[in-house]
């Protein structure tokens, strides 16, 4: 049973196993990444493409060295805001986020020093802007807007990452919790992922005419975009980005402990202060 993200970034890693030789060797459906990582961390899936900071939070294992990552602009991780970024106290992210808002978090609080409270909402850049500072959009809901002639401040979050960092983002892998065999699945995600680079072409075409975008968008979105391997810069990156992601929980967890101290102190009588 594989869970994958049903966003355009995912058809060259399932492109085999909808279409191609490996059809009907696994179950596959698809679902945004917060519900992929829902499903394996409950059982309903052996294996999925989870973001990467739930792969942390729930102990899954990786399965492969396939993933979805970028090297500087990614085009469908885009950030925007109706005020200055120093003064966002708000954040609308798509609900199916999760390594995203992250990630937006971090470079907020880096280059703004802004810390804003997230609120889930749908994908609707207006109304995100309406019930929030900043509006967080993911996948294919990043991709139909044109964030030149949006009016609003942007950022493309995977250049700012890389801008921070100088490493590339990683935003989801193939991971399972590590059941006996699991392991296997990789070959048949390795090969699954060759026929689609095969049938690129065929991808752009098809997906561009389903998802209703421009060739010439998926075509650029894959060549320029994003990239699907593992390699050394990229592990780095991905332990650059989960031990900020770490920090920051741990910086909050303080927060939280110092705010309980207080409310305490503030119950007793003075005397005992």
């Amino acid at each position: 049973r594989i869970c994958a993200v049903s966003y355009l970034n995912t058809a060259p890693l399932v492109w085999g196993l909808a279409h191609g030789p490996e059809r009907g060797r696994a179950q596959l459906s698809f679902a945004v990444p917060s519900e992929c990582a829902r499903r394996v961390a409950a059982g309903e899936a052996d294996v999925g493409l989870v973001p990467v900071v739930e792969v942390q939070r729930e102990g899954l294992e990786p399965v492969s060295e396939l993933c979805i990552a970028c090297r500087g602009e990614v085009r469908s991780i885009l950030l925007f805001a109706g005020r200055p970024w120093e003064e966002v106290e708000t954040l609308a992210a798509d609900l199916g986020s999760r390594t995203s808002v992250e990630l937006a978090r971090i470079v907020l609080r880096e280059r703004f020093g802004a810390d804003p409270q997230v609120r889930a909402m749908a994908p609707d850049l207006n109304r995100m802007l309406e019930a929030a500072d900043a509006a967080l959009l993911i996948g294919d809901a990043a991709l139909r807007v044109e964030p030149e002639g949006a009016g609003r401040r942007w950022m493309d979050l995977g250049q700012e990452w890389f801008d921070l960092a100088g490493l590339p983002m990683v935003f989801a892998l193939w991971a399972g919790r590590g059941a006996p065999g699991l392991g296997r699945l990789e070959g048949l995600l390795e090969s699954s992922f060759s026929y689609g680079l095969e049938s690129l072409d065929d991808i752009i075409k098809s997906e561009a005419e389903a998802r209703g975008f421009p060739k010439q968008l998926v075509a650029r979105y894959f060549d320029r975009n994003v990239t699907f391997r593992l390699g050394a810069k990229e592990r780095a990156g991905l332990e650059t980005f989960l031990a900020a992601v770490r920090a920051m929980d741990g910086a909050a967890a303080e927060r939280g402990a110092q705010t309980d101290d207080d409310r305490e102190r503030s119950r007793r009588p003075v005397a005992e202060r």
